[in-house]
């Protein structure tokens, strides 16, 4: 049975970092697509960033541009999330998400849906206060 179980998330002021970390479990997802989406109260699910086998299948949100980093640790099936520079308006639940059938990006900035994904996280809430 394939679990995701996300953790860092914090309440942290404007301007702070936080470093989110995603652990899979029952399955390896080495060539697999891992993301990383957010959902704030009243919002729809938005995608903030994919990385998958190489540096061809990382990219990022536009809203996050240059703030945060993707990243993954193969041999322990993980993804993290560093963000930095936090403001109020990155508040949300983030969640951990695979989609087992690797995507490219088209270049450093992209979009995905929620609804190509087949694993998810349970979540975890990230506060910025102002």
């Amino acid at each position: 049975q394939v679990q995701l179980v996300e953790s860092g998330g914090g309440l942290v002021p404007a301007g702070d970092s936080l470093r989110l970390s995603c652990a899979a479990s029952g399955r390896t997802f080495s060539s697999s697509t891992m993301s990383w989406f957010r959902q704030a109260p009243g919002k729809e699910r938005e995608f903030v960033a994919q990385m998958g086998s190489s540096l061809d299948y990382r990219c990022y949100s536009g809203s996050v541009k240059g703030r945060f980093t993707i990243s993954r640790e193969y041999a322990k099936n993980t993804v993290y999330l560093q963000m930095n520079s936090l403001t109020p308006d990155d508040t949300a639940v983030y969640f951990c998400a695979v989609k087992v059938r690797p995507t490219l990006c088209r270049g450093d900035y992209d979009y995905r849906s929620p609804t190509d994904y087949d694993y998810w996280g349970q979540g975890t809430q990230v506060t910025v206060s102002s």
